[in-house]
């Protein structure tokens, strides 16, 4: 199947799917921001996705030492931020072992606020534009939702918000749960309701549970993955081969027996959406793809959404040759949800070509 097959094929899945599933768009979600173009988890690249036309801002939230939340895409700094031009910090870095693996690095959750705000956003990926690196602070999340305030008024639509909790058993055995004080904050935003354009997100299974009892906020569970094989199978190795929580307690199982029909019924009784990476739902063999169809139908089955992640103008895979609405066309066409991507115009303008 070559590129203009792929998209006409799309076409053909999407008359295929029944008139209910179409009258449904999928969800843009920025992901760390407009991150393809500006140091994610900005409130620079937040703004520039919501005028781009995301329908939604992705912050993924860490804990500072004296407990304040902000946005980091990992609990450490060395690759997002210009710690290592602060001697003062020198003596901070350290190795912290979470059993199947271990990151040495710069925590957050070493530094309190005040300290974290001496540091500046730099882009994570070397062959993208570093312009504005060291123009940025690093925002709590407080300040994140405030501009998630200002810009639904100002582009007169409700911008959603899709917060993502990361380690959170980590933040929970050092003292710094991150649950409750990011459902205060949404409680106060004005955001703790069903309806609201929220969803909670994390890659552990437990935390989500306990939110389940916390809040009417909508949920959804990530899955994650390491590679993907030469028959096209997704590979998992640590620390992408299981939820943290699950390493633990001593739980058996992967990733894979949460996309099973079993797997898929356990996170319904918690989470409105499961969150795959992509390559679950489309991987390659022999340069070809292999689509996956059966794990979005079982989740619909069960009236799961299905979003995924990250789609990428610059990291595709060879068959789309070059073409990132090729990519687009074909997720949309199998009927994923949303997706999660960096280049939140592309995402939109992808959609709105495949909604023609």
């Amino acid at each position: 199947m070559n590129r203009r097959q792929l998209l006409a094929a799309s076409a053909a899945m999407a008359l295929a799917t029944p008139a209910a599933a179409q009258t449904r768009r999928p969800q843009v979600i920025a992901h760390r921001g407009a991150s393809g173009y500006l140091p994610e988890h900005t409130l620079a690249a937040y703004e520039a996705a919501v005028r781009m036309g995301a329908d939604h801002i992705e912050p993924d939230v860490v804990a500072t030492k004296d407990g304040h939340l902000v946005v980091r895409h990992d609990p450490v700094l060395t690759d997002s931020t210009d710690i290592l031009s602060h001697p003062e910090f020198a003596g901070r870095k350290r190795t912290v072992s979470f059993g199947t693996f271990e990151i040495t690095d710069f925590f957050v959750s070493d530094f309190t606020l005040a300290e974290i705000k001496t540091l500046r956003a730099r882009q994570v990926f070397v062959d993208r534009s570093h312009a504005d690196d060291d123009r940025y602070d690093i925002p709590t999340l407080q300040e994140v939702l405030g501009l998630r305030e200002r810009l639904s008024r100002e582009a007169g639509r409700s911008i959603g918000i899709v917060p993502e909790i990361k380690f959170p058993t980590l933040h929970r055995n050092l003292g710094l749960p991150i649950e409750e004080k990011l459902v205060d904050l949404l409680d106060r935003a004005g955001l703790n309701s069903a309806s609201a354009p929220v969803w909670i997100q994390s890659f552990e299974q437990a935390n989500l549970k306990a939110l389940k009892k916390m809040t009417p906020i909508k949920l959804l569970q990530l899955i994650s993955g390491s590679d993907v094989d030469a028959s096209g199978a997704v590979t998992l190795l640590p620390p992408d081969d299981k939820p943290y929580d699950w390493v633990v307690s001593g739980r058996a199982g992967t990733y894979a027996d949460m996309l099973t029909p079993q797997g898929l019924d356990e996170i319904a009784t918690y989470a409105s959406v499961v969150s795959p990476w992509k390559r679950w739902l489309v991987s390659f063999r022999d340069g070809q793809p292999i689509l996956h169809t059966d794990i979005i139908d079982n989740a619909h089955a069960r009236g799961l959404e299905v979003f995924t992640w990250t789609l990428r103008n610059d990291r595709l895979d060879a068959f789309y040759a070059g073409d990132p609405m090729a990519e687009y066309a074909q997720l949309f066409g199998m009927g994923v949800d949303g997706v999660f991507s960096d280049f939140a115009d592309t995402a939109v303008a992808a959609r709105n070509r495949f909604a023609q």
